[in-house]
């Protein structure tokens, strides 16, 4: 199974916050009193050995936060070159995949500049589309025209994606690309 690439990372949790708070108070207590009582060796093996074991799940975690961090800035960086570059372009952000078929799948998007809310169909992709997706496409003016209504159903063809990036809240003030 593919592993969706939209979502962050999650590098603390509330239980190893309050597993990793624990350990290093019964280390800095066992070492405290390592001068005045002796110690069990035991306990100084068990207490060092689950630090150890903390130690790398941190280090997991922030290192595969990181990873996701610098391709999420890829992508964005890619999307605005994209921007950039092609003529009449809009982000649309894919709020649910409601029904994938073999050849497209029935999506909800979000129209990003104007927040709405519409069910759309969109063609099979050469990589798949996740929840949080933000789709740099071309909208196509048979479909979307100054003044007249929204259609019921936007239709998106493979060739008017141009790229897509996780969606990030914020923006950086710096680039005018989002926070990661």
């Amino acid at each position: 199974m593919q592993a969706n690439p939209v979502l962050k990372p999650k590098v603390a949790t509330p239980a190893l916050i309050v597993t990793s708070a624990v350990t290093l108070a019964l280390a800095l207590m066992l070492a405290a009193t390592t001068f005045t009582f002796p110690v069990a060796g035991w306990a100084l093996v068990l207490v060092v050995a689950v630090g150890l074991v903390l130690s790398f799940i941190w280090y997991g975690r922030i290192r595969d936060y990181r990873v996701w961090q610098t391709a999420s800035r890829a992508q964005w960086e890619l999307l605005e070159s994209l921007k950039r570059s092609t003529g009449t372009t809009t982000e649309v952000t894919v709020v649910s995949v409601d029904s994938p078929q073999p050849t497209g799948a029935w999506i909800t998007i979000r129209w990003n500049r104007f927040d709405y809310l519409q069910p759309a169909w969109i063609e099979a992709l050469s990589e798949p589309i996740w929840p949080g997706s933000v789709l740099l496409i071309r909208p196509d003016p048979a479909q979307i025209r100054p003044g007249m209504p929204w259609p019921p159903t936007y239709s998106i063809s493979g060739k008017e994606v141009l790229g897509w990036a996780p969606r990030i809240s914020g923006l950086r003030k710096t680039s005018g690309l989002p926070y990661v």
